[in-house]
């Protein structure tokens, strides 16, 4: 249950059946948050005194139903249900009002009227069945809006957590650690009383899971910061949205296709033309299982390019309630050390930013063309005078050297000092590359560079070739016209 005064409070409960009972309950203060709120960073309207009680005395409304018993009266015993004008219509003495009455204040009221009646009376009022709970919850939860709730038969009264799951549960956008329930007062400003349902995950503090009231409303917060391991725990706990259901997100930036995607479990992977293995069972992903994460999301779209600075991801996430969320991935620790954590779940509406890349050793190249979210393959197409010409598939990240020798290598014909690159840029504009070769170079943005998926390489004849090539254009014809010309 939620805390944060520093003295007990007195908890009035009831069951069915039996008189109301007063116990004293300690309650510790939640821990902090790294994320909390400020009262003053509170949305308008519920920066109000915050108090929280461990569990207000029930307090009585139209549907709820009564028994009374006056003792040693027994013909005075009856079951009233409350009207929904708030009042019962006591046998002999009328009507009363009862609306907002604990059980305690109601035995109070009823004896006073009955002692006209019947001196030194004693009064016990129990709870038959209780009305159906109307309350609402707003912010960071995946179906906002008034819920209707019952009470089962023993009083257990619907907590938190339960109105949570039923609103679809938390997005990935929430802060556990800062909801807020305001509880209507019949007289002064509404009761608001903080939870942490951090500390209930974490920690399994029952106390944080508080027992709701009619009239209850719920407002989850938007983090102010996400921490990515704790999205893969909020995801994991039972209270959280389904996170394996199909959502909407856009990627852009060095991506083979980018734009709108709709990831599901068995999404089709883009880059091999499979289905996608789901994130969390095969080892592609870390953050649990059948969740769908960010590179879920890079492989739907077909795998990252040559140029793809995988250390600065982005993801910009719209909530409910505040400004979009920025949340910034480091997929090369995910690479390099296993880190799960950086391969964020995602939610509906997940904006994915893969940014270029300044700089890029040859090493790094290796390694990030061999992860999990870069395609299996890339094509280029060889033309001229190699063995095979024609269009080649090689692994991302190959090199100039390591497409030319896809197509078999140069043949008896070709100009082996250098070849053409003809690439076409992101902006619609060719460029044009004259490239010294030379077998023994590595990665060299100069003399073996990186190539990208669809470059062509143009393999030249030698002067020689090229001139008797020429020769045997001009001379053909000719030749084909002369045993002709000796028949005349």
């Amino acid at each position: 249950m939620a805390a944060a005064i520093s003295q007990p409070e007195t908890v009035a409960m009831e069951t069915a059946g039996v008189k109301s009972l007063t116990a004293q309950v300690p309650v510790q203060p939640p821990k902090a948050s790294y994320n909390r709120l400020k009262p003053s960073e509170l949305p308008p309207g519920l920066a109000a005194p915050s108090i929280t009680p461990d569990q207000e005395a029930y307090t009585l409304g139209p549907g709820d139903r009564l028994k009374v018993e006056v003792f040693g009266v027994p013909e005075y015993t009856r079951d009233y249900t409350v009207l929904v004008n708030g009042t019962v219509n006591l046998y002999l003495v009328g009507n009363l009002s009862v609306q907002g009455l604990t059980l305690k204040q109601t035995e109070d009221a009823i004896a006073a009227r009955y002692a006209k009646l019947v001196k030194r009376n004693l009064v016990d009022v129990s709870m038959l069945s209780f009305r159906p709970l109307n309350l609402a919850i707003a912010g960071e939860v995946s179906r906002p809006g008034t819920y209707s709730v019952t009470v089962p038969e023993g009083g257990k009264f619907p907590t938190i957590t339960r109105l949570i799951q039923q609103a679809g549960g938390l997005t990935q956008s929430a802060n556990p650690g800062l909801v807020q329930i305001r509880r209507p007062q019949q007289s002064g400003r509404d009761l608001i009383i903080n939870v942490d349902l951090w500390e209930l995950f974490k920690t399994g503090n029952i106390r944080q899971d508080i027992a709701l009231r009619d009239g209850d409303m719920v407002f989850i917060s938007p983090a102010t910061n996400i921490d990515p391991a704790e999205s893969a725990q909020l995801a994991a706990s039972n209270f959280a949205a389904d996170a394996t259901q199909a959502v909407n997100v856009a990627i852009v930036g060095e991506v083979a296709r980018p734009g709108a995607y709709v990831l599901s479990r068995n999404t089709t992977n883009a880059s091999t033309g499979g289905t996608t293995p789901v994130a969390g069972t095969s080892g592609t992903g870390g953050s649990g299982s059948g969740l769908l994460t960010i590179t879920q999301a890079i492989q739907q779209a077909g795998g990252i390019t040559a140029l793809a600075d995988i250390r600065n991801v982005q993801v910009k996430r719209v909530t409910r309630s505040g400004p979009p969320q920025v949340i910034r991935l480091n997929l090369w620790d995910l690479v390099q050390a296993g880190d799960a954590s950086q391969d964020l779940v995602l939610q509906q509406g997940d904006s994915i930013m893969i940014p270029t890349a300044t700089a890029l050793n040859p090493a790094e190249a290796s390694l990030q063309g061999s992860a999990s979210f870069s395609p299996s393959v890339i094509r280029v197409n060889v033309v001229g005078e190699v063995v095979t010409p024609g269009a080649v598939q090689v692994p991302p990240n190959s090199t100039l050297n390591q497409a030319l020798l896809a197509a078999g290598g140069f043949n008896k014909r070709a100009r082996k000092r250098s070849v053409e690159l003809i690439r076409l840029n992101p902006n619609g504009t060719v460029t044009r590359q004259e490239i010294a070769i030379d077998f023994s170079k590595g990665i060299d943005e100069r003399t073996n560079p990186l190539v990208r998926n669809n470059d062509i390489i143009v393999v030249k004849p030698t002067g020689l070739i090229k001139f008797t090539d020429t020769l045997d254009t001009i001379l053909t014809p000719l030749g084909r016209l002369l045993p002709f010309t000796f028949l005349f």
